[in-house]
């Protein structure tokens, strides 16, 4: 057999691999953005360092509050701001940060009203029962506060 027709016998095989190799090298993402209908909307997600945080609030499924640390372990939380109804307030504080951090709620007056406890890689309720009035969340792990890991809860 000539050489010629061995490699024209080679030619479907090789088409079949250059297909192939095409299809890996084109590799793509998907990306689902939810939003839901509550009084608060979804804020964007954080996806470098130098993004800063949204001033909107999210809700869950639930229709509870949704609050997170920053999962790329930034001092910061998903929002500076949530806003929620008075009465019976559940706030679904999620850490997939690489770091320890707590979601803590201060009335005006500076009391502790609630805190969630501290820990990493999953979400942890709060419930309270709030009054209309201005609090404020932060993270009571040392150093977190001061750095930036706080926010605005108005309660109305």
């Amino acid at each position: 057999m000539s050489e010629i027709h061995r490699n024209i016998r080679r030619l479907p095989a090789l088409a079949v691999a250059m297909g192939v190799l095409a299809l890996a090298g084109c590799g793509g993402s998907s990306s689902t953005t939810t939003s839901s209908t509550a009084s608060t909307t979804s804020p964007p997600a954080a996806s470098t360092p130098a993004t800063t945080t949204s001033s909107t609030s999210s809700t869950t499924p639930s229709g509870a509050l949704a609050l997170a640390a920053n999962p790329e372990g930034q001092l910061a939380y998903s929002t500076k701001t949530l806003t929620a109804s008075a009465g019976k307030v559940t706030i679904d504080f999620t850490n997939m940060s690489p770091l320890d951090h707590n979601m803590t709620i201060e009335s005006s007056s500076h009391k502790i009203v609630g805190a969630t406890p501290t820990f990493q890689g999953s979400t942890k309720p709060l419930t309270l029962d709030l009054k209309p009035g201005t609090y404020k969340f932060f993270c009571s792990v040392p150093g977190h506060r001061m750095a930036g890991m706080e926010g605005t809860l108005t309660v109305k």
